[in-house]
């Protein structure tokens, strides 16, 4: 058989990931699960599993279910501002995970060497190429670059910025990227870029196989792009990380979540690390209302802009089919413009 165009791309992503095909399944909170990451796993892309705020004895059964569903190498992401991420370090230490992967704000030098002292390969955002080159000196063995087109927590820089800024500028460490992409026919010029694979979340988050309440669903299929917006930060007194969802009544809601909070710092009834606290559990408690219970009104519906491409369930192994064909054909399409 002839040796795809796109095998030639793939081998960075490939090798670093132990996994047939460098397309990341981005972790997702309640959604993330072992049934979607050992389906993704299984279909040879990447799963990784949502530490989030989860109590570590159940996360640490979820590695062990998915383990059970799935032979292949997974990841887990840890949120280094979730109020649990200490007791997740803990646990590290004892899971012998494979993969690593820092989200939610920047690590210590000290926590990657922990997680590297266990044998585990440590992936890290990058907003910037100084944050880029500081992950890197702190020992990260690859970086993900996420625009903020993506859905749930995100920064502030769209990805074909971050592209330029740091991926053009690392040639000589697996970059992954994400934010936005959901097709084939983009992934293929991530890949031609230089990136070593590319991640995707809101088209995984309808998957079959994905637990998301149907209503969750639905309302995925039917949103526009422009539909997933992004919170705002009201006060630098309470640094908010932005989270990108579909709007709701649940931007309203916390929005005023906000503002009832910046009214106990100024008059010193709650301390600025309680009321961060209290910002992350809304989001949680909320993202758990649409994804389980399917509350479309008042849950969260993280979402990347990417929402606006996704118009169907469809099994784990289809998505991955139809993005490894689009990505070859698209390929072979530009290899032919260059003859």
């Amino acid at each position: 058989m002839d040796q795809k165009l796109s095998d030639r791309f793939y081998k960075t992503g490939k090798e670093f990931l132990n996994v047939d095909y460098p397309i990341i399944c981005g972790a997702m909170t309640w959604i993330s699960e072992p049934n979607l990451v050992a389906a993704v796993a299984n279909a040879g892309g990447f799963g990784c599993l949502a530490g989030g705020n989860t109590p570590p004895d159940i996360l640490s059964q979820q590695i062990q279910e998915t383990r059970e569903k799935t032979d292949k190498p997974i990841g887990v992401n840890l949120i280094t501002i979730a109020p649990v991420y200490p007791e997740h370090m803990v646990l590290v230490k004892d899971l012998k995970l494979e993969y690593v992967i820092f989200a939610g704000s920047f690590p210590r030098e000290r926590e990657i060497d922990q997680v590297k002292a266990t044998g585990a390969k440590v992936l890290c955002f990058a907003s910037t190429l100084s944050i880029a080159d500081r992950m890197l000196k702190y020992g990260a063995d690859a970086l993900i670059l996420e625009g903020s087109e993506a859905g749930g927590h995100v920064g502030h820089v769209s990805l074909n910025v971050l592209l330029q800024q740091v991926l053009f500028k690392i040639p000589d460490v697996p970059i992954f990227v994400g934010g936005g992409l959901a097709t084939g026919r983009i992934a293929a010029h991530m890949y031609l870029m230089g990136a070593a694979g590319v991640q995707m979340g809101t088209r995984f988050a309808v998957a079959k196989e994905s637990i998301a309440h149907i209503n969750f669903k639905k309302r995925f299929i039917k949103a526009k792009a422009r539909e997933a917006i992004s919170t705002p930060q009201y006060d630098s007194r309470l640094p908010v990380v932005a989270v990108r969802s579909i709007k709701n009544k649940a931007h309203k809601e916390f929005g005023q979540l906000q503002l009832d909070l910046l009214k106990q710092l100024e008059l010193e009834t709650i301390h600025r690390h309680d009321a961060q606290n209290k910002v992350e559990e809304f989001w949680m408690g909320a993202l758990r209302r649409a994804v389980v219970d399917g509350d479309i009104d008042s849950g969260s519906l993280m979402a990347g802009q990417s929402v606006g491409l996704v118009d169907k369930i469809e099994p784990v192994s289809e998505i991955m089919r139809e993005i490894l064909e689009d990505t070859e054909t698209e390929l072979q399409r530009v290899k032919d413009t260059l003859i």
